[in-house]
């Protein structure tokens, strides 16, 4: 049984997607209404961001709420069951993140996080990406 158990978690969090996720295609969307051009998941780069503006300097990471842990975020809670699991699995998701932008400021890239929750008034994010990238 808990075999079975593990299996069909491990099937579940399979279909957990990385890349093009659609909040990361709802900011590609807006960067690309605004004409700003960018390129996709560099593999050259570390982490592989989500988005790279090589004309700007500047790489936009794409972070859903629960997954990354956004701070004081309703969408960021805990699950009730595995609570150990979960602390450990999204520990490791945050240090991974924090190595990620350090390795990629440390190569001269300004790095943007765009939260999922802030696509909920698209305009408000168009007019911030709008002035970080100026």
């Amino acid at each position: 049984m808990d075999i079975f158990n593990k299996d069909k978690r491990s099937a579940i969090m399979s279909r957990v997607r990385s890349t093009n996720t659609n909040p990361e295609i709802r900011v590609r969307q807006i960067l690309h209404r605004l004409g700003y051009r960018f390129r996709l998941h560099r593999r050259d780069l570390p982490g592989t961001p989500d988005i790279v503006l090589p004309a700007y300097d500047s790489v936009i990471l794409v972070h859903g709420c629960f997954w990354h842990r956004h701070e004081r975020c309703s969408d960021a809670s805990m699950p009730k069951t595995r609570v150990r699991f979960w602390k450990t699995k999204f520990g490791e998701n945050m240090t991974r993140d924090s190595k990620k932008s350090a390795a990629l400021r440390a190569l001269g890239w300004k790095v943007f996080i765009v939260w999922e929750c802030e696509l909920r008034d698209e305009g408000v994010l168009a007019e911030q990406l709008k002035a970080i990238l100026g």
